[in-house]
């Protein structure tokens, strides 16, 4: 009994670590990945585990029968499935008071299913003193089961992080992640009830897993999401994916969907928003140059390829592009929903840094297109990665990167602007109209503002120049900014960049203003 009993601990151990992960992209998908809803799952997690010690230690002392073990587990691991489906409602409250920016509807909804996980939590919490109550016999060998209890439980925990992760969420979803979880834990409490000669309690509860069985089989009805306009959503090992249809547009939503990420128009290609404004980059460069001279592109943040045809449109088919995508399922989506078939573009599916460190190109621009508040991954903003993306650059490069904002708090364009002015020698600040984005380019040479009107002047004359071209040019003339305030200069050691998000969207959401376009 007592192999049986450590093989359940192990189970608990990686039960209990699913729950997290899956917790955390249950909340993500209508509140997003911050840290700030990290930290909340994993602090608020740990307490419910501490309470469970707590009992567990208390309840093994005043029942130390491998019955009572068995039956608290049943209902530990029956309460995880059910966390998925009474969340489901309270979550698609939450998600329109997200689109609404609906403060308080939003935060108290993300408490209440935070309240949701105490119950199942804490109860496999009791698994690991309990088991040590009952595993120990010779009070001799206390250290050494304690330590073996212990052992088992983080070995499983150690497992419970990687399988919903890399496996059943992007295989099951992450409902029916619960439900597996729910289910192999509950059918081996059943299983050990069983064994310790309580066949009868292990009948009465037999109905849970068959209550398990039900909903996993007949699954969620609906969407997800109560979107207007969605056409398909999946989630994969990063994101929860939306594809929204509006008219004869499409667009990508990610997460909590406060954002579009990519656009598409089967006939339309100037969508007036920050992907068109990487065409624009090489003529800061002094003149003439002509667009049938730019012929090679890195992306960094390739999303759904929005950028990567609009540069091709611009520049032509023999723009050699590299794009750059972390998640493959966002690259099948974009195949699929957004024709993102250009015979020029390479796509290259791997963490935007190491991509670009491992390239053996250089290219004349690179596009940086990564940050959108709270998701700025820090090591895509220090000067380590910026002297990368130099050394990638041809002598004249020109390094463009989209960086969120909102009208009074300009706190990540000043530390932005100042990091990257560490490394090259000219920077240019654009705020883009009626949107909380800004440009802000970098050059491989010293330049001037004067390059660009002189470019644009020039272009203004010559036939055959694609309509984008000049559009994104004026719009940088006309919304160049002052150099900004000094800021912070990100490092590979100190890259703040979470605290600044977070003050960023707290602020944002607690003033109550909307984004015209995203």
């Amino acid at each position: 009994m007592r192999t049986y009993l450590y093989a359940t601990v192990f189970i608990t151990g990686m039960t209990t670590l699913a729950v997290e992960f899956a917790a955390s992209r249950l909340l993500g998908n209508y509140f997003g990945a911050s840290n700030l809803v990290w930290a909340s799952i994993v602090g608020l997690i740990l307490i419910y585990l501490t309470v469970g010690y707590f009992l567990g230690g208390r309840w093994a002392d005043r029942s130390p029968e491998y019955g009572t073990f068995f039956k608290i587990l049943c209902w530990g691991s029956f309460a995880v499935g059910l966390v998925p489906v009474i969340a489901r409602p309270i979550l698609s409250i939450a998600s329109r008071a997200f689109d609404a920016l609906q403060v308080g509807v939003m935060a108290g909804s993300f408490i209440v299913v935070l309240i949701l996980f105490s119950v199942p939590i804490t109860l496999l919490g009791t698994a690991s003193p309990f088991a040590i109550r009952l595993a120990i016999t010779d009070p001799r060998t206390v250290g050494v089961t304690s330590g073996r209890v212990y052992a088992i439980s983080t070995l499983g925990s150690f497992i419970g992080t990687f399988l919903p992760v890399l496996i059943l969420i992007p295989w099951l979803g992450t409902f029916r992640t619960f439900l597996f979880f729910s289910l192999i834990t509950l059918i081996t409490a059943l299983i050990g009830l069983a064994m310790t000669k309580n066949q009868r309690a292990a009948l009465t509860l037999v109905w849970m897993p068959v209550v398990i069985i039900i909903l996993f089989v007949i699954g969620f009805p609906g969407t997800d999401k109560p979107t207007e306009g969605l056409v398909y959503e999946t989630e994969s090992a990063y994101n929860y994916i939306q594809v929204v249809q509006s008219g004869e547009y499409t667009y990508l939503r990610l997460n909590e969907g406060q954002g579009i990420h990519s656009i598409y128009h089967p006939t339309q290609i100037d969508f007036k928003g920050p992907w068109d404004m990487a065409v624009a980059a090489p003529f800061f460069n002094p003149p003439p140059i002509s667009p049938d001279q730019i012929t090679s592109m890195a992306i960094v943040g390739l999303a759904a390829g929005t950028t990567a045809r609009q540069a091709t449109a611009v520049y032509g088919p023999d723009l050699m592009i590299d794009g750059i995508e972390i998640d493959p399922t966002i690259i099948e989506v974009a195949r699929t929903y957004f024709n993102m078939t250009e015979p020029n573009l390479n796509v290259i599916t791997e963490d935007g840094r190491w991509a670009l460190a491992h390239s053996a190109n250089s290219y004349q621009i690179i596009s940086v297109d990564a940050y959108r508040p709270p998701y700025i991954p820090w090591h895509l903003t220090t000067q380590e990665f910026f002297q990368t993306a130099r050394d990638h650059l041809t002598s004249d490069g020109v390094l463009v990167i989209n960086v969120g904002r909102t009208p009074d708090d300009r706190r990540m364009v000043s530390a932005l602007y100042s990091t990257l002015a560490s490394v090259f020698p000219s920077v240019f600040v654009v705020d883009l109209p009626l949107t909380f984005n800004t440009m802000i380019y970098a050059t491989m040479q010293p330049t001037h503002i004067d390059n660009l009107i002189i470019n644009l002047g020039l272009m203004e004359k010559e036939e055959n120049i694609h309509p984008l071209l000049l559009r994104t040019m004026r719009t940088a003339l006309e919304n160049l900014q002052l150099e900004p305030e000094p800021g912070i200069v990100f490092t590979d050691d100190k890259a703040p960049v979470e605290g600044i998000t977070n003050s960023i969207v707290i602020d944002f959401f607690l003033s109550g203003q909307t984004e015209l376009i995203q």
